[in-house]
């Protein structure tokens, strides 16, 4: 019986059986690389967090600048006193 082209006379065997096994491991391998690295970032990852959450007092307070609940002033001073309290942590004082 003749079985994987010819295995007796030549042919390449068992070894015909590794090629798809090869080219599914470089396909999937690819897929994984872009998934990890081009596609996340259309997607926004831990590194493309904004400094200042949504929720946060000083967003808030921009917010209400923004919508003309307070003017320049009083903005300026509630800033500077939520920066003592919420502002970046490690920054030249």
């Amino acid at each position: 019986m003749q079985t994987l082209a010819n295995f007796g006379d030549g042919g390449p065997g068992p070894w015909i059986l590794l090629f798809p096994v090869i080219w599914a491991l470089v396909i999937g391998g690819g897929i994984a690389l872009l998934r990890r690295t081009v596609w996340r970032g259309r997607r926004g990852g831990p590194w493309r967090r904004p400094t200042v959450e949504n929720d946060s007092p000083i967003a808030v307070l921009g917010h209400r600048f923004a919508s003309g609940e307070i003017d320049e002033d009083e903005y300026w001073r509630r800033l500077s006193v939520l920066n003592e309290e919420f502002g970046r942590k490690g920054g030249a004082a």
